[in-house]
């Protein structure tokens, strides 16, 4: 599709494969809902709340502390200063901040809409029927503007955790558009939430369908979506909000590292093929930084060289795929030997696999949070 670029031995989505079985005798014109209700998992909260105080840098939140982070994200001085950001964006970026590759197979089209300094929302369309859903709505104007340039009828928002960077559009897009509902976990406080998900609960968006997965660490009620491209005779789609970037993941604010790692692992498991949609666009540094843990990794090196000259250009760095994520982002290759080796850890006597993958995870994390990016 337009606008897929992949560098290094990964393979490019390039034509779309042919077209799949379209749901015979289903009418794909539905307005949106639940397609199952499963019931809500059991279980506690994630352990443990870390935070590392990080240094000033690009992103939007510019966190300096554990009570910064409350003050953002449990008070209104959250929403005030959201606001802010919305009107310098606007002000520095009256274009968006980067160039959007919209990405098409039969029967869909992913429009990605650069909005705030580096975030991105989604407007993902059934053009079938022109209904559409849209996911991590930042910027009111610029998801209201994308909606009426494509003429579609935005039934759905998916919303992936409460930080206002991902949520604060909810509330205008709701007021535009009545009948559209707005889907996230009832663990984070989500504006306008009118539809609470369970963990692998599914929704149906015209002829679209997609999954949600709760993946907590980021956030307690953090949940990324997927597209099932199956249908369409495309690829699953993972839209990651701030649980996996391109070569990075999310902070752990509400989270351990055991719970952002099995978070992480449950991405993963969809697939190599899946093409990742993340909620920043953080691949130029993300990907500086793992090149300073494995200096010698081919992939890593091509991926760099290319997002260098995206970057350049202004142009979106998304989608990669998971398959690509695997062999350059240092948050999934808490597995290999040569990463570990680099950061100087080795698995204790008697610890468990997965206990030591969550410490080389933190100290990946603890050193991404230190990193200045030059």
């Amino acid at each position: 599709p337009a606008g897929l670029l992949v560098a290094g031995p990964a393979r490019p989505w390039g034509q779309p494969a042919p077209l799949g079985t379209r749901l015979l005798g289903r009418n794909c014109h539905q307005p949106a809902g639940p397609r199952s209700s499963p019931e809500p998992r059991s279980g506690g909260l994630p352990e443990g709340v870390e935070y590392i105080p990080t240094r000033k840098a690009k992103n939007p939140m510019k966190p300096v502390g554990v009570a910064w982070y409350s003050l953002y994200s449990r008070t209104r001085l959250g929403y005030y200063f959201y606001q802010w950001q919305v009107k310098k964006a606007r002000e520095r970026y009256p274009h968006g901040h980067s160039v959007p590759q919209p990405c098409r197979f039969p029967g869909v089209k992913i429009l990605p809409v650069p909005v705030l300094s580096n975030n991105y929302s989604y407007l993902v369309i059934d053009t079938g029927s022109s209904r559409a859903a849209v996911i991590d709505p930042s910027d009111p104007l610029a998801v209201q503007a994308a909606i009426e340039e494509e003429g579609v009828i935005l039934e759905a928002i998916f919303c992936t955790h409460k930080h206002w960077d991902h949520s604060g559009g909810n509330a205008s897009l709701r007021q535009r558009h009545s009948s559209c509902k707005v889907y996230g976990s009832s663990l984070d406080a989500i504006p306008e939430l009118t539809n609470p998900l369970a963990d692998r609960e599914k929704v149906s968006v015209g002829c679209l369908t997609f999954e949600a997965l709760t993946t907590p660490g980021h956030t307690v009620g953090h949940m990324a979506y997927v597209l099932d491209g199956g249908p369409f005779g495309g690829p699953s789609c993972l839209f990651s909000g701030d649980l996996l970037f391109l070569a990075g993941c999310g902070r752990l604010f509400e989270g351990s590292p055991e719970t952002m790692l099995a978070s992480l692992d449950v991405a993963v498991g969809l697939g190599e093929d899946t093409l990742l949609w993340p909620g920043h666009e953080y691949a130029l540094e993300c990907l500086t930084f793992a090149s300073l843990l494995e200096l010698d990794n081919p992939a890593l090196e091509q991926k760099l060289q290319w997002a260098v000259q995206q970057r350049q250009e202004k142009r979106s760095t998304c989608p990669s795929t998971l398959g690509e994520e695997q062999t350059y982002n240092p948050f999934l290759r808490t597995h290999r030997p040569e990463l570990q080796a680099a950061l100087g850890l080795q698995r204790g006597g008697g610890e468990h696999p997965d206990a030591f993958r969550a410490r080389v995870l933190k100290e990946v994390r603890r050193r991404k949070d230190l990193y200045k990016a030059t």
